[in-house]
C-alpha cells in the first residue's frame, strides 16, 4: 500500500487495470495489475489521486458527438481523434445488450446515433468505476478521467503525437517509442519499459498508464485543466470532465 497522497495511472488492459504508482516523495514507480477497480483503490490506500483513461461521470441526454469533455479534446489531436470514443448517454452504457444499447442511445442522441462496438466494449469497465464512485463520494475528489492521447499532447506542447500506438489493431514499435521519449523527457527512466508488457496487457496500456501517473502528479499540484473549462455533473453529482 501507499503511503498517504501517492499517485496512481491506471489503463484498462485485457487482464483488469494496470496501473504506475508511486509515492509523494517520488520513489520509483511501481507497475501492477488488478482485476477488479475497487481491489487497485484499496492497494493505493488513503489520498492516493489516480487519473484513469476511462469515462467518468454519464450525462442522461447527449447532445452532438458524444459527452462534453470528448467534444473539447478533439480538435487538439489532429490526427488521433479517432482514438477518442463517442460515449453514450447513462440509459446506453447501463444496456444489458448491443441491441439494447443502441436503442436506448437513438432515444438519448441529438441527433440519433448509435453505439460503437469499441464503445460499447468499454461499458463493463465505465459501470465498474462508476458504481465505485456512487458508493464513496470520497473517491470523487481523487479520481480523474485522463486520455492519454490528450496527455501526451498536452506534455508535448501541445502537439499531438505523429504516429499511432497501434496499426491494424498490432502495436506499432515506433509510436511506444515516440511516447517513451515524452515519458523520459517529463522524468521517467525509459528503462522502466526495457521489460514489456507483463502478462494481460500490452505496451500501449503500459504507456497510456504511464502518462496518466504523470498526470495524476499534475493535478494534485494544481497544474491540470479540466476540459471542457465549465463541467457539468451527472445524475449522481459526478464531474463530467477529461482532465490535461
Amino acid at each position: 500500500m501507499l503511503p498517504e497522497q501517492g499517485f496512481a495511472g491506471v489503463d484498462g488492459c485485457k487482464a483488469g487495470w494496470i496501473s504506475w504508482s508511486r509515492d509523494k516523495g517520488g520513489s520509483a514507480p511501481l507497475l501492477r495489475i488488478h482485476t477488479r477497480f475497487r481491489d487497485l483503490v484499496a492497494d493505493l490506500g488513503e489520498g492516493a489521486v489516480i487519473a484513469v483513461d476511462m469515462p467518468i461521470g454519464l450525462s442522461d441526454r447527449i447532445m452532438g458527438p458524444g459527452r462534453g469533455p470528448e467534444q473539447a479534446i478533439r480538435p487538439f489531436l489532429g490526427a488521433r481523434q479517432s482514438s477518442v470514443f463517442s460515449i453514450p448517454a447513462r440509459a446506453a452504457v447501463e444496456a444489458r445488450s448491443y441491441g439494447e444499447a443502441c436503442a436506448r442511445a437513438l432515444e438519448t442522441s441529438d441527433p440519433p446515433k448509435k453505439v460503437s462496438k469499441q464503445a460499447f466494449n468499454l461499458f463493463p469497465r465505465i459501470l465498474e468505476i462508476d458504481a465505485e464512485l456512487q458508493r464513496d463520494e470520497g473517491l470523487r475528489t481523487r479520481v480523474l478521467e485522463c486520455h492519454p492521447e490528450f496527455s501526451f499532447c498536452r506534455l508535448n506542447n501541445g502537439e499531438p503525437m505523429s504516429k499511432p500506438k497501434k496499426i491494424k489493431g498490432a502495436v506499432n514499435p515506433d509510436g511506444i517509442a515516440e511516447r517513451i521519449d515524452v515519458l523520459e523527457r517529463w522524468g521517467l527512466d525509459r528503462g522502466l519499459f526495457d521489460t514489456g508488457a507483463p502478462r494481460g496487457a500490452s505496451m500501449d496500456d503500459v504507456v497510456d498508464a504511464a502518462v496518466n501517473l504523470l498526470m495524476a502528479e499534475r493535478h494534485a499540484a494544481g497544474r491540470t485543466t479540466p476540459f471542457p473549462s465549465r463541467p457539468g455533473r451527472d445524475r449522481h453529482g459526478i464531474t463530467i470532465a477529461i482532465h490535461g
